[in-house]
C-alpha cells in the first residue's frame, strides 16, 4: 500500500484534514503518531502499553499528560495509536512481531517506520482501504527523509494564514502553544519554506486550510486527483461519519471542533484576537511568505 503523509503546523487543520481524507472509501487516515520522540519502538513502549492499560499514573494523567516524564513519549505513542483504533494488544503484538524480525530494538528511523507501515496496513485492511495515511505535524519540513524511506508516498501539506495559527495557538491551547510572536512567525516560514526545498515536486500537494473549509469540494477533488483516487462525497460529509478519534480521544484539542460540518468560522479571527502590535510584528517577520501564499497584509511593516 502507498502511504499518503498529512503535515502542517499546530493549529493548521491537519486533524480536520485527515478526518476528511479518512472519510473517503479508499482512504485509512488517522491522526499525528509521534513516532520519532520515544527512546525506541521496541521494548520502551511495550512497558508503555502496559502502564497505559492498567491507568498507572506513572504514564496516564490529565490529558495525554504523564506523571513520570520519563515515560511521557512512550504513552504519549500509545495514546495516539488508540486514537486511530490500534487497540492495546493489537500494538503489542506487532512490536513483538517487527522485533522477532531481529532488527534490534526499533531506534532507526527506517526501523520505526517499518514498525508504522505494519500497524498502518492492518488499519487499512480492516476499514477495507487500499491507502493508509497519517500525520507527520510539523516534520513535514523534514519531508525528504521520509520520501525516501517510503519512495512511493505522497505528501499533502496544510497551510493556513500564520496570523490565525498564532491566535489559536494564543487563545485555544495556551498551555502547550507558542506563545512568542517572532518565534512563531519563523516557525511558520520555516516549515513551510523546508518543506517546499525538500519536497519531490511529483509526490507533494500544498492545500489552503481557507481553501478546505471555503470550497470544500473542490480541494477534495484536488486531492483526489493528487492521489489518482475517485472523489467521494463522503469527503464534504465527514462529520456524519464515525471515527476511531472521536471513540478515544484522549483529550485531542481537536476532536469535538472535527465533528461539525466544515465551516469557515475561524477563518481571519485573528482580525478580531491578535490585536495590531502583534500582527504588525508577525507581518514583518512572515509577510513575504504571507502574500506569497495568498494572504492579504493587513498591517503596513518593511520586512525583517
Amino acid at each position: 500500500m502507498n502511504p499518503v503523509l498529512l503535515g502542517g503546523e499546530n493549529r493548521s487543520g491537519t486533524t480536520l484534514l485527515s478526518l476528511v481524507l479518512n472519510s473517503h472509501p479508499d482512504l485509512c487516515v488517522g491522526p499525528e503518531l509521534d513516532f520519532v520522540e520515544p527512546p525506541n519502538l521496541g521494548t520502551h513502549v511495550l512497558e508503555a502499553i502496559e502502564l497505559v492499560r492498567s491507568r498507572d499514573p506513572r504514564a496516564v494523567g490529565p490529558g495525554t499528560s504523564s506523571g513520570d516524564p520519563y515515560w511521557y513519549d512512550s504513552a504519549h505513542f500509545v495514546k495516539q495509536c488508540e486514537r486511530f483504533g490500534i487497540g492495546y494488544g493489537e500494538l503489542a503484538d506487532t512490536i513483538r512481531e517487527r522485533l522477532g524480525h531481529g532488527g534490534g530494538n526499533l531506534v532507526t528511523l527506517p526501523q520505526r517506520c517499518e514498525l508504522i507501515r505494519a500497524l498502518c496496513e492492518a488499519r487499512a485492511r480492516a476499514q477495507g482501504a487500499t491507502m493508509w495515511g497519517i500525520k507527520l505535524q510539523r516534520k513535514i519540513k523534514d519531508v525528504d527523509e521520509f520520501a525516501r524511506i517510503w519512495p512511493r508516498a505522497r505528501f499533502i501539506h496544510i497551510v493556513r494564514d500564520g496570523r490565525d495559527v498564532i491566535t489559536s495557538h494564543l487563545n485555544t491551547v495556551p498551555d502547550w502553544g507558542h506563545k512568542n510572536i517572532e518565534i512563531a512567525a519563523r516557525d511558520w516560514v520555516e516549515i513551510i519554506t523546508f518543506a517546499r526545498h525538500r519536497a519531490p515536486d511529483d509526490r507533494y500537494l500544498e492545500v489552503r486550510y481557507e481553501d478546505l473549509v471555503g470550497s470544500p469540494e473542490t480541494a477534495t477533488r484536488r486531492m483526489c486527483d493528487f492521489l489518482g483516487i475517485a472523489w467521494s462525497a463522503n469527503m464534504i460529509r465527514h462529520h456524519e461519519l464515525e471515527h476511531p478519534l472521536h471513540r478515544n480521544p484522549w483529550s485531542h484539542p481537536a476532536s469535538e471542533q472535527t465533528k461539525a460540518r466544515l465551516t469557515q468560522g475561524s477563518v481571519g479571527r485573528f482580525r478580531h484576537e491578535l490585536g495590531h502590535a502583534r500582527t504588525t510584528q508577525y507581518e514583518s517577520i512572515a509577510g513575504d511568505l504571507l502574500t506569497d501564499c495568498g494572504y492579504e497584509r493587513s498591517a503596513v511593516a518593511p520586512p525583517r
